[in-house]
């Protein structure tokens, strides 16, 4: 049984993770507090290596990791000013084997989860399509929530992608969220969307579901459990009522 959740900010993102602690402690058991950045807490001289090896470098290759000086240096540099780091897709089993070497030693256990906000956009390979799919959460122990992974892991409206593309030939840079938002059908997320800490919270419960638990994601689209794979569907389950199937409202209902 899990009675202890440690939350770790994304400082360099919108996310509020307090709030998020907080939205998690009413509706669950457990002792929910927050820390600062996992990344920064617990760096050390053999992270910024252990970042690089877990790097994809094709969308269609399994085998990961660069070693070479320069991308080792650029990881160092990117855990010290984090807000200059992006571009990368990380194996996100790896990063999870690696910051769960990190925990310290006498808060392993089972009963205290760890879930660290990363700024880091992470993927797990698909046996069944031989290429990697990026993720908005790696659950066990840590349990990894990547902050970009919720605007680029779900896929968008197909015309945003045209739109995005359109303007970027015309302008040269990406589209500010209003024109995307006036041009394109349908309902998404972007990069520091205002609704980004509402629609993570689901997501760190469905960690916090699955060590407690053993299962994991919800079958039911209107569950904050569900795992949606298109941008609506993540809309739909973190962001509209009812906020659970009827199974996991009674499991998780606040009290009135």
């Amino acid at each position: 049984m899990v009675d202890r959740v440690t939350l770790y900010r994304a400082p360099t993102t919108v996310a509020d993770a307090d709030e998020v602690a907080g939205w998690l402690e009413e509706r669950t058991d457990a002792t929910v507090t927050v820390r600062d950045r996992f990344l920064s807490e617990y760096a050390d001289a053999g992270l910024p290596e252990d970042f690089a090896e877990a790097r994809v470098l094709s969308p269609y290759e399994r085998e990961t990791g660069n070693t070479m000086v320069g991308i080792v240096r650029y990881e160092e540099r990117a855990l010290e000013n984090p807000e200059r780091a992006g571009g990368v897709i990380y194996d996100g089993l790896q990063v999870q084997d690696a910051l769960r070497e990190r925990i310290p030693e006498g808060e392993r256990g089972l009963d205290h989860l760890h879930v660290p906000l990363l700024d880091r956009v992470v993927g797990t390979w698909g046996d069944h399509d031989g290429r990697w799919h990026k993720r908005v959460n790696v659950l066990g122990q840590p349990a990894l929530v990547s902050v970009p992974g919720l605007y680029e892991a779900p896929a968008k409206p197909e015309q945003y992608y045209k739109e995005q593309q359109k303007h970027a030939m015309l302008s040269g840079d990406a589209p500010p969220r209003e024109v995307l938002e006036e041009e394109v059908d349908g309902e998404f997320l972007v990069a520091d969307d205002p609704r980004t800490t509402a629609a993570l919270k689901g997501y760190v419960l469905s960690a916090y579901h699955y060590l407690d638990t053993g299962e994991d994601f919800c079958e039911d689209e209107d569950c904050r459990l569900a795992n949606p794979h298109r941008q609506p569907g993540v809309v739909r389950a973190q962001l509209r009522d009812p906020e659970f199937c009827p199974e996991h409202a009674e499991r998780y209902r606040t009290e009135e």
